[in-house]
């Protein structure tokens, strides 16, 4: 029962981290010397930050679940 939850917060923390926006162009910026914006304090707003908090409490989710199985 426990390994079927898990396995299913794996498929959900995956998928919502490919829908994440991607930093990959910020930190390219870096070695073009395009650093304008690299230590702006930029919050999140609307579905950014709701897909943010969902990530973090997956993660959660699925490191307890990872240790609960692991200790038993």
């Amino acid at each position: 029962m426990l390994e079927t939850v898990l396995l299913v917060v794996s498929v959900l923390l995956i998928a919502i981290v490919l829908l994440q926006s991607s930093k990959a162009s910020d930190s390219s910026q870096i070695i073009t010397g395009g650093n304008e914006s690299l230590f702006q304090n930029v919050k999140e707003r609307g579905i950014e930050l709701f897909i943010s908090r969902v990530t973090l409490l997956l993660g959660i989710v699925f490191f307890v679940i990872s240790f609960i199985l692991f200790v038993k």
